[in-house]
């Protein structure tokens, strides 16, 4: 799993011009199960996106086509984990209990 942290490089004025293609792109990965929670950090400086387990290049390249980094917008940090522990309902997910 992955929890992906964004971090604001440009003033939210320019950020609040492409939130709504970010929020379709959001969408999308929702559609394709790449994704399992996003939302803003608060203060408002960036945001988290809790990403399923997959190769670490197949996440790289989605998060490439984010609208925020095609403009420059955002610095992403990437973190890989293995989750020894979940809740249910997230056990087939999780690689290391599923079995």
């Amino acid at each position: 799993m992955f929890v992906v942290l964004l971090t604001h490089i440009a003033p939210v004025e320019e950020i609040d011009l492409v939130l709504p293609d970010h929020a379709e792109w959001l969408a999308k990965q929702y559609e394709r199960g790449n994704f399992l929670a996003s939302g803003r950090r608060e203060p408002r400086t960036g945001g988290v996106i809790i990403a399923k387990p997959m190769s670490r290049g197949k996440l790289d390249a989605i998060l490439a086509t984010d609208p925020f980094v095609v403009g420059h917008l955002v610095h992403y940090e990437v973190i890989e984990f293995v989750a020894t522990r979940t809740a249910h309902e997230l056990h087939a997910l999780n690689e290391a209990v599923a079995h």
